[in-house]
């Protein structure tokens, strides 16, 4: 892809943005009180990769998304990813070949330019690759306090964090594929090394969450009393890390508890 094309594919996904953000405005009018389109990269970058994803098997492709199209052909594959770019913030976006293509790059500061793309070596963004550097990011970006999964502990081990916002909302983290498959691949290890470094829940925050979900009877959400370290440990040892059964089972029990708690 030389300069003009990667302009005019730019200047596409800017009109697909055109025809996207009045809809998905009303439908996320807001993310933690800020406006649409702030936090919303992950509801963009989906909108517009249906977008292209539907243009490309046109008959007749678009001018601007043919050196897509070509790259697609030629066995490349258009990939939504999930990470950071220069662990200052979370980011969605989608990658092809070696290009980086941000389809929601005015979700952090609504000033820049709605679309860039750039080579991946050049862009910034990366895998998160450990709980700590989660933990970084997520303080700044999200000026949140984080505290040890303590409970549920049975949970911790896919999801160690118990994240605080200073609007007083609170929830469990990371919920999302890419930190639970980081917590599985590394056998719990990653979870059990920052279940050991947070600090424990305040009881006042345990109380709200026990009254709101203390209804529920799902046995992974009970035992609160023992060590997630302890889980950590166990689930090793039974090699969980690789049941794919037992990983959606705790996606289930965590899908109970996922609108989280209000402690403001």
């Amino acid at each position: 892809m030389n300069e003009q094309q990667r302009q005019q594919l730019e200047n596409h996904l800017a009109h697909l943005r055109l025809e996207i953000d009045p809809i998905l405005a009303k439908q996320y009018p807001s993310f933690a009180g800020k406006p649409y389109p702030l936090g919303r990269c992950k509801e963009i970058r989906n909108a517009v990769l249906d977008k292209l994803h539907t243009q490309l098997t046109q008959e007749k492709v678009p001018e601007a998304i043919e050196p897509l199209s070509a790259k697609l052909s030629g066995g490349q594959v258009l990939k939504p990813v999930w990470g950071t770019l220069r662990d200052e913030y979370f980011q969605n976006a989608i990658l092809i070949d070696d290009w980086y293509i941000d389809a929601a790059n005015d979700t952090v500061n609504p000033n820049k330019p709605r679309v860039e793309i750039v080579k991946l070596a050049e862009s910034g963004f990366s895998a998160i690759s450990s709980f700590e550097q989660f933990c970084t990011i997520a303080q700044k970006y999200w000026q949140v306090t984080l505290y040890q999964n303590d409970l549920f502990p049975a949970l911790a081990p896919f999801l160690p964090l118990v994240c605080v916002n200073q609007q007083g909302a609170c929830w469990l983290g990371a919920a999302n594929d890419d930190m639970i498959s980081l917590a599985r691949k590394s056998e719990f290890r990653l979870s059990e090394r920052i279940l050991s470094t947070l600090p424990n829940t305040p009881q006042h925050i345990k109380t709200a969450w026990y009254t709101q979900y203390g209804y529920l009877s799902d046995h992974l959400l009970q035992r609160t009393e023992v060590d997630p370290t302890t889980f950590c440990q166990s689930y090793r040892a039974q090699q969980k890390d690789s049941d794919l059964l037992f990983r959606d089972a705790i996606v289930k029990a965590y899908l109970q508890l996922a609108k989280g708690v209000s402690i403001a």
